[in-house]
């Protein structure tokens, strides 16, 4: 006699270890889940060296429905156990619950390596229409986005109670006392986020005399593509090489908000415009500085997930019309001087409950 299943869902991760927003992203979804229903979720660590297929066997056996934020870490990393894993998961007849980001905004060799997955998923969840569109626009496996729902993304990060000081945070305030301008830009750095138009902003700032000082508070992605090189290459034409700090990993979320108590505003001057899968949004605004960001491309963006969009109706988050010119930005900037620094409460814990719930209902 066949027993039933001990969980509901099994979590497919890849060790706390595994420093990456995906890998957290995944651990901060189970906890929520299980504070939803305690002990109806399980976890997989699934490594270069860890689970076997016969572990990976049982353990799909174990629970109803697998749960996969795909890539589960960097994408060279661990690609075929998670394949592995979800295919078992259909050959036992579980449900599989496929967790997607992006979809337009990835480089096609990495789009070639999520398309398994696709199609072994039963659902997949979004959350932003601009992506399942994107997804459905594509001329390959534009069908698949039949199985598309969108739930509500939280923020990855929690403002902490206190801050940590740095070497970084350091220099950041004495050029605030020098008179300079910080700008911020919170977040991996990849092509995606249009990181050098930041830069010709910056450089008309520089031109209008505000000493603009540009922070990147993240890393450069490593693949197939040359940002940093770009990056920098960029940043020596417009003469902002020395009026550019790009931290690297950072390894608290204190020394995080460290840096963001030093940004007078920060801006992101995006191509496809504002989407509500924008996680590293939701961080910064938690600092409450003025977040100055390119408006959506679709009307309907947020019309799931009430809590961003109440961030837009205060005037947390600004929206520059797409298509302006970057002296737009610049000007929003400039005047980011002038407005007050406003710390609403923030409810991380709802935020999460309400994409805990989503994800719950698509589950058996």
């Amino acid at each position: 006699m066949t027993s039933e299943p001990a969980y509901q869902a099994l979590f497919l991760g890849a060790g706390p270890h595994m420093q990456c927003g995906v890998g957290h992203f995944t651990r901060l979804l189970q906890e929520a889940i299980e504070k939803l229903e305690p002990g109806s979720c399980a976890s997989l660590t699934l490594t270069r060296s860890e689970a076997s297929a016969a572990d990976i066997w049982r353990a799909v056996g174990s629970a109803q429905n697998v749960v996969c934020n795909f890539p589960i870490v960097a994408w060279k990393r661990v690609i075929v156990r998670p394949l592995l894993a979800l295919a078992i998961a259909r050959l036992r007849r579980r449900r599989v619950v496929l967790i997607q980001h992006e979809w337009g905004g990835l480089h096609w060799l990495r789009r070639i390596t999520y398309i398994p997955a696709l199609l072994l998923a039963d659902t997949i969840v979004m959350f932003s229409p601009l992506v399942r569109s994107e997804l459905a626009d594509d001329a390959v496996v534009g069908w698949i986005a039949r199985k598309c729902v969108l739930a509500p993304l939280p923020p990855n990060i929690e403002a902490p109670a206190g801050i940590a000081d740095s070497r970084l945070r350091e220099r950041l305030a004495a050029a605030r006392e020098e008179g300079r301008l910080v700008i911020g830009h919170f977040g991996s750095i990849y092509p995606g986020k249009q990181p050098n138009a930041l830069l010709r902003i910056g450089a008309i700032l520089k031109e209008r005399g505000l000493k603009p000082l540009i922070v990147y508070v993240g890393s450069f992605i490593r693949g197939v593509d040359t940002v940093e090189e770009s990056f920098y290459t960029r940043a020596a034409e417009l003469d902002l090489i020395d009026d550019v700090v790009v931290s690297g990993y950072v390894a608290s979320d204190h020394e995080v908000f460290g840096l963001f108590s030093e940004v007078h505003a920060f801006c992101y001057p995006l191509d496809e415009g504002l989407t509500a899968r924008r996680s590293s949004i939701l961080t910064c605004v938690q600092a409450g500085r003025p977040l100055i960001v390119t408006g959506p491309a679709l009307t309907d963006e947020f019309d799931h997930h009430p809590r961003f969009r109440e961030l837009i109706d205060r005037g947390a988050i600004v929206l520059v019309a797409r298509g302006s010119e970057d002296e737009v930005y610049a000007a929003r900037i400039a005047s980011a001087l002038k407005w007050p620094t406003i710390q609403a409460r923030f409810d991380f814990d709802g935020w999460w409950q309400d994409v805990a719930q989503a994800v719950r209902a698509q589950l058996v």
